[in-house]
């Protein structure tokens, strides 16, 4: 296991956090304009310690500038690829992004048509890599290179349990869309393909819980370290 990443440094202490919403009343995000002396550090944003900072940041990141987030954030990326085809306009790719942005992944792969529903995603896909693939050919030889596995989430006859499966540390999770889920090509493309456990009587689902439920599989055993049994 990866031993944990160091800490950034530490900003200058921040003013007190604006009280809680009474009951009824809207929550408010983030913090108002700075309090005493301006940070004599080029990372933070003029306008944001002026103006407060309501963007949906974690508290170490307030008043920071956007280059410097990314570029701390850049500095602790998991070795961990995400991607998902996009041949019918997938409307849920943007809840992708969000969970890849959650978990730090290197990088969130769409393929097939480059336009995708941005919504979604809640501004997040500005903190990370969002690269473009004409075809899974073309990601399979990307991530070759790279000596990165292709793991599939499907919930095909011959997929292997995503719970009792040890996720290889660097790889691509390769997701398909609503419906149809992955294609042929991608599915023989795989290096395996995983199924997650359902219980119910639906048979499928979406793409943005599946995307979810698989990077968290991957975050406790890469980053907590519970192998799966």
């Amino acid at each position: 296991m990866q031993p944990p990443a160091a800490p950034p440094p530490s900003p200058p202490p921040a003013p007190t956090p604006e009280p809680g919403p009474e009951d009824g009343e809207a929550r408010v995000v983030g913090v108002g304009p700075w309090v005493g002396p301006w940070p004599d550090d080029a990372r933070y944003d003029p306008e944001l310690l002026r103006e407060g900072d309501r963007r949906n940041v974690t508290d170490e990141f307030r008043y920071l500038r956007h280059e410097a987030i990314v570029a701390e954030l850049d500095a602790r990326r998991h070795p961990l690829h995400v991607a998902v085809e996009n041949w019918q306009h997938d409307a849920n790719i943007g809840s992708v992004v969000r969970t890849a942005n959650a978990v730090n992944a290197a990088g969130v792969h769409v393929v097939g048509r480059r336009r995708w529903n941005r919504r979604g995603a809640m501004v997040t896909d500005r903190y990370l890599s969002v690269h473009h693939h004409p075809d899974v050919a073309a990601l399979a030889a990307w991530a070759a290179e790279r000596d990165l596995p292709l793991v599939g989430i499907d919930n095909v006859d011959a997929a292997l349990p995503l719970e009792t499966y040890d996720l290889p540390r660097a790889c691509v999770l390769l997701f398909g869309q609503e419906g149809p889920g992955l294609s042929a090509e991608a599915l023989a493309r795989c290096t395996d393909v995983l199924a997650i456990a359902q219980f119910g009587s639906t048979r499928s689902l979406n793409v943005g819980a599946a995307a979810a439920v698989a990077q968290h599989a991957w975050v406790r055993q890469h980053v907590f370290g519970q192998r799966p049994r």
